[in-house]
């Protein structure tokens, strides 16, 4: 809302300063050079402090330049207001990206869509709060009676004109104030909950810490980071080159009433934010690769056709609709990817956030530039379609670098041969003993059965050489009862192979 209430109130801080609205175009400048340091000190603020109390004193940031901003008289006090807003709406895109990854970690696909939801919801809201604050036609009204009465200071400069003048200042004064204080005193009111979140003492960099100890970089994240930079350079370029000359192309090229081109532009940002809403509960379902899949699909599918086939009303309603939907969901979802491989620290995401933001600035103006140099080439349509093959040359690269195996990977890998070579090598020498110890068991079986028979084969010679019932046959006789009762026992000799013996022996 502080960003997009800007365009609709453009005049009135041209009026507020004295300026004409072509003399100021240095405050977008200001804005645009804050967010991007605000992106880098907030990448690197969000690393050694806590969370909740950065984001906090970044939105109360915002509020002191929307306060302020309605009662500046000096453009260049209006300058530096918006190089505030701007540094902290850096702070907060990178913090708030971040602070939902550690929060929710692998679960933050539906809550980071929902987060980038947010801004297309804001950016809806506020031209229309824009329009409540200035009166709608009323303003038109006003405007009218201020031409008048700068007619009549030109030719009779009399009190009455003046007062008039003076008062049509003070009530455009009075509405353009209303707007800014209230979206002021929301953003003061969200502070307060994140000073109350500080107060409680619950910590985010405490949960990324321990995020970075559970997690580990990716063998290549250097080069993912940067690849992510130049994907959402020209992603948001992109978005931003599109939504922002669709418009002067649909009366040039297209040759639409003024009517519809501004349907056709709403096309786009609306089918941009209804896309954003429902990825919310795609994002529940569906994982953040095939999200990003399926977007680079349709917007290349659709820019192509837009390239080529723009000049048919209905290629040109239909192709406008599906890019804006496709285009919707790739930053979020690009996020919530590149946690899944590697780290995503509060460096990680200002890089991801400058890219946009230099996406945003450069590839509009050179299209700019370009259309002016070739007016009679559609250079809008061709930038989408050169961006579209871009993201989808970069995305499967990604991947490729995402997916290969880090030395913690080879580590654990080659952990894990090693226990299997010993539970092999462990298994081999259980065998052996096994047959080791049933090689033990059937010698041992072997003698006792040799030493039997050499003892039952002595008892019958001896029985022989006595004739009859001899004096001799008593001793004997309670002598080969125990040896056939009670065999020699032999070191790892068999129970049950001795029993046999016993029976067998008894039985002779």
């Amino acid at each position: 809302m502080s960003i997009a209430v800007l365009g609709p109130t453009f005049p009135n801080l041209a009026a507020n300063v004295h300026k004409n609205v072509s003399d100021i175009y240095y405050i977008f400048v200001g804005r645009s050079l804050g967010y991007l340091g605000g992106s880098v000190l907030g990448g690197v603020l969000f690393d050694c402090m806590n969370a909740h109390l950065l984001l906090a004193l970044s939105m109360f940031g915002t509020t002191v330049g929307l306060y302020g901003i309605p009662w500046c008289k000096k453009s260049l006090l209006l300058t530096v207001l918006m190089s505030v807003i701007g540094a902290s709406m850096g702070i907060l895109d990178t913090g708030g990206n971040v602070l939902a990854l550690n929060t929710w970690g692998a679960e933050a696909g539906p809550h980071m869509q929902a987060l980038h939801f947010s801004f297309a919801v804001g950016a809806f809201v506020a031209p229309i709060l824009a329009k409540m604050a200035l009166g709608g036609s009323e303003s038109k009204e006003l405007s009218g009676a201020e031409k008048t009465n700068q007619s009549v200071l030109r030719s009779v400069p009399t009190a009455s004109a003046a007062s008039a003048t003076s008062a049509l200042k003070h009530h455009l004064g009075a509405d353009f104030l209303w707007s800014y204080v209230v979206i002021g005193t929301y953003l003061l009111l969200v502070s307060f909950f994140f000073f109350i979140l500080y107060s409680k003492g619950s910590s985010a960099r405490d949960k990324s810490k321990a995020s970075l100890q559970k997690c580990t970089f990716a063998k290549y994240h250097y080069a993912l980071i940067m690849l992510l930079f130049v994907f959402f350079f020209c992603y948001v370029g992109a978005e931003v080159t599109y939504g922002s000359y669709i418009f002067t192309y649909a009366k040039v090229f297209a040759e639409m009433k003024e009517n519809e081109a501004a349907a056709l532009n709403s096309v786009f940002w609306g089918a941009f934010a209804a896309f954003r809403g429902v990825a919310i509960f795609c994002a529940a379902c569906l994982y953040p690769g095939t999200m990003i899949l399926l977007s680079i699909v349709g917007s290349a599918t659709s820019s192509l056709c837009l390239a080529f086939f723009a000049r048919h009303p209905a290629s040109l309603w239909v192709g406008t609709a599906v890019y804006g939907a496709s285009m919707a969901t790739i930053f979020p979802s690009g996020i919530s990817w590149i946690e899944q491989y590697t780290v995503v620290q509060g460096k990680s995401a200002s890089l991801f956030v400058i890219g946009a933001a230099l996406g945003e600035m450069c590839i509009p103006a050179v299209v700019g530039y370009l259309q002016g140099r070739f007016q009679h080439v559609p250079v809008v349509m061709y930038t989408a379609l050169v961006t579209s093959v871009m993201t989808v040359v970069l995305f499967p690269l990604m991947y490729k670098l995402a997916n290969a195996p880090g030395e913690s990977d080879l580590k654990e890998v080659s952990e894990s041969e090693d226990r299997k070579a010993l539970l092999s090598n462990s298994g081999l020498n259980e065998d052996e003993e096994d047959e080791e110890d049933a090689g033990e068991w059937n010698e041992a079986d072997f003698e006792v059965i040799e030493m039997n028979d050499t003892l039952k084969n002595s008892v019958v010679e001896t029985s022989r050489k006595i004739p009859g019932d001899s004096p001799a046959k008593a001793p004997l006789q309670p002598q080969l009862d125990d040896a056939l009762c009670n065999p020699p026992v032999v070191a790892g000799g068999s129970p049950g192979r001795k029993n046999v013996n016993v029976d067998r022996e008894k039985n002779d």
